[in-house]
């Protein structure tokens, strides 16, 4: 009941801001409400390091005289406040230019049915307890073999938190949700050799993240199989990036279809819909209303209600990502996506990542990457990597300090297999992805 009553009021804040966009004279306006709280604890070498509360809120609302828009923001939520965070959006919109393509969403796309979704699992976690799962977490990694040298310590994080959009077309809606993770980073070896790497576990459940033990020695376990890394000689070879990483791809194929880069004329992927972007055997589609999952949602940052729909079906592109402004520049329809997309699902093949090892046969395993080298324009790829050389279907050897290239439009297409290893830790969901042939530079 408590948590309704608190959203009930902050329903009432967002409906007072946008009765006082209209008496000064706005034509439209949406406004945005959110209030969060939370725990974060990092131990290292078995001592406490940070130990922080979060307790945040924050208003934004935008208004439109027609086609000129103004937006302003505060952390202050007095009724003062309110009315002057109001005037100055007005004050921005009436000097603002006209924009044609400005404006709310259109009404009959709003959400008008609110599902159960599970978001919310709070965690009765104080800071003492926070702590000691922290420090446990370390202590499994640390413990776990002799050569893991060093730390750079382990975090336990809770969050809460609820969220009010409305707008002046009647949407008005709130909901609570929740957000927990383990996260922990040693280093092995000694000297120069040194190798770290990480693992975490999140979840909006804290019952349903992986064991603070379990982090903690997956941690060291990956550290521990990357000494002796080495770098490659420059050839073409297949890649097969694991679960994380292949996230990162798929990420960039959500880049080069969503509004803005198509309609800035920035994407690879311009005038790609209903053509063929990859395998026949590849399915791409947005699941927003799965029970408990980081990216289900019932509408996007706009109120715009999502819907489970496929993006690529039998390797072909079937939709855009597209707020309404965005879809308003291109001509088309919202497609709920104003903020991002919604657990967005590749559909897993028959292979666990042992096998896709084997079909892989000789080539490069990518567990890391560095730098930003994608160019949304071109498609053109290039990366720092490391990982491990695979041979006959199996992990010979760590690898380090190499660089991977391509062109997406070509990696795309030839994707070999996709794993059934699937990352469920963020909102795209993929197993791993084994793409034919690139180009690796080291040596």
């Amino acid at each position: 009941m408590q948590n309704q009553e608190q959203i009930n009021q902050l329903k009432n804040i967002v409906q007072d801001l946008l009765n006082e966009a209209e008496r000064q004279g706005a034509s439209a306006a949406e406004a945005g409400l959110s209030v969060d709280n939370g725990l974060s604890v990092t131990a290292r070498m078995g001592d406490v390091e940070t130990i922080e509360y979060h307790c945040d809120q924050g208003l934004a609302i935008a208004v439109y005289f027609d086609q000129r828009k103004g937006s302003a923001s505060s952390n202050d939520l007095s009724p003062e406040a309110l009315k002057e965070t109001v005037k100055a959006a007005c004050s921005i919109a009436r000097y603002a230019s006209e924009d044609p393509y400005a404006g709310l969403p259109e009404k009959r796309l709003l959400a008008t049915e609110f599902r159960d979704l599970d978001l919310n699992h709070p965690w009765s976690l104080d800071a003492e307890q926070a702590i000691a799962l922290a420090v446990q977490c370390e202590n499994a990694a640390r413990a776990y073999h002799a050569d893991i040298s060093n730390s750079e310590g382990a975090s336990v994080n809770s969050h809460q938190g609820v969220r009010v959009l409305g707008n002046s077309l009647g949407f008005l809606h709130g909901y609570r949700s929740s957000r927990h993770s383990v996260s922990c980073s040693v280093l092995a070896g000694r000297d120069e050799r040194m190798q770290r790497d990480y693992w975490y576990t999140v979840s909006r459940d804290p019952g349903q993240l992986e064991s603070v033990v379990a982090v903690g020695e997956k941690a060291a376990q990956r550290a521990l199989r990357r000494q002796g890394a080495r770098s490659l000689s420059t050839r073409q070879c297949p890649v097969l990036y694991a679960p994380e990483m292949a996230t990162g791809l798929i990420g960039s194929l959500a880049g080069a279809i969503s509004g803005g880069n198509l309609y800035r004329k920035s994407s690879f992927l311009l005038d790609a819909l209903d053509t063929p972007i990859m395998p026949e055997f590849v399915r791409i589609h947005e699941q927003p209303f799965l029970q408990g999952a980081l990216g289900s949602a019932n509408y996007d940052a706009e109120g715009v209600a999502t819907s489970a729909r496929d993006i690529v079906t039998d390797g072909i592109l079937q939709s855009y990502l597209l707020s309404s402004y965005s879809a308003r520049k291109l001509g088309m329809q919202s497609t709920g996506n104003a903020g991002g997309v919604h657990n967005l699902t590749v559909d897993a093949g028959d292979n666990d990542f042992a096998a896709m090892l084997k079909q892989m046969g000789d080539g490069l395993l990518v567990t890391e990457l560095m730098g930003q080298g994608v160019n949304m324009v071109t498609g053109d790829y290039s990366r720092g990597a490391s990982g491990f050389w695979v041979e006959n279907g199996e992990i010979s050897y760590p690898v380090q300090e190499i660089t991977i290239a391509g062109n997406l439009k070509d990696m795309f297409k030839h994707i070999v297999a996709i794993g059934n290893d699937v990352d469920y830790r963020g909102n795209i969901r993929t197993g791993s992805i084994l793409v034919e042939q690139m180009s690796v530079a080291g040596e």
